[in-house]
């Protein structure tokens, strides 16, 4: 791995994860989109809807923890990062209170 020396004297490693894991995960979500596509074709109701998002979830947690790195990065990029969906989920819980309760 490559060192990078920071401003006060510590030693930064660059992350990079391997090209299987690359590919592990490119499958993954390859696997979960044919599953989204696969549920939309199953009547499940007002599950449906939470079926996709929770993939969508899952997918978008792949996504951020290895594509974007944040698995290898400062406890404070993580905290934002939870602030955020904490966030999103709120937005989302409002909407679905106006929606049902209309």
């Amino acid at each position: 791995m490559a060192e990078h020396h920071s401003n006060d004297g510590r030693i930064a490693h660059a992350h990079a994860p391997s090209y299987g894991i690359n590919i592990m995960i490119w499958l993954i979500l390859i696997s979960l989109t044919v599953l989204t596509v696969a549920i939309a074709g199953i009547d499940l109701g007002r599950l449906t809807l939470v079926a996709a998002l929770l993939i969508a979830a899952i997918k978008s947690a792949f996504v951020i923890n290895y594509f974007m790195h944040i698995k290898f990065e400062d406890l404070l990029f993580k905290v934002f990062l939870w602030l955020v969906l904490l966030v999103l989920l709120i937005i989302l819980v409002l909407t679905a209170f106006d929606v049902f309760y209309r």
